[in-house]
């Protein structure tokens, strides 16, 4: 009775520990320097798909984030129009420090492009598509909220594992106890 119970025990132990590790390297965040060594510059006319080129070759998922490197320049996020057609009287967001750091929260496509139009007309834009770790249903907004932006610059990001989880494992606990009791 002792020796399988100190087996359970080692058991649940090797469970909770391997669960509670798991979430970190399942969901770790990255950073990608937006277009490599060269950062966010314009092309150069030999170049115009750089930036295209760049983000086809990278996974984004919730979570990571996006560094913008420049000088004498901007980075705008803007919506699928804005992108397409280098509008930028519209921007979701305008950043100017040479040093931008943008988080990635929710899936889907973010738009960049740059603040000048003709660098933006000559390839300085950058579409992102972001993908989710674990495919989740997300809650339904309410007629008032407000539609959540598609990244913050300041949120954090947690890797806890689900409350049901949890419950679960606390389940299994307490019913393999009361078996062996």
């Amino acid at each position: 009775m002792v020796s399988s119970m100190g087996g359970f025990c080692f058991t649940t132990l090797l469970l909770l520990i391997i669960t509670a590790s798991a979430p970190a390297a399942i969901t770790s965040e990255e950073e990608f320097k937006v277009g490599g060594a060269a950062g966010w510059r314009q092309p150069a006319a030999i170049e115009p798909d750089m930036y295209r080129r760049w983000a086809q070759s990278m996974k984004f998922h919730v979570g990571d984030s996006l560094r913008f490197v420049y000088k004498n320049d901007s980075v705008m996020v803007v919506d699928k129009y804005g992108f397409y057609h280098c509008n930028s009287t519209n921007p979701i967001s305008v950043f100017k420090d040479g040093n931008t750091l943008i988080n990635l929260e929710r899936p889907g496509p973010v738009y960049f492009v740059s603040g000048d139009p003709d660098h933006c007309k000559n390839g300085q834009r950058l579409m992102v598509e972001v993908i989710t770790l674990h495919p989740q249903s997300p809650p339904q907004p309410t007629a008032a909220s407000p539609a959540p932006s598609p990244f913050s610059g300041t949120e954090s990001f947690s890797v806890a594992p689900p409350p049901q989880l949890v419950l679960f494992y606390i389940l299994v606990v307490a019913t393999s106890i009361s078996i062996h009791i």
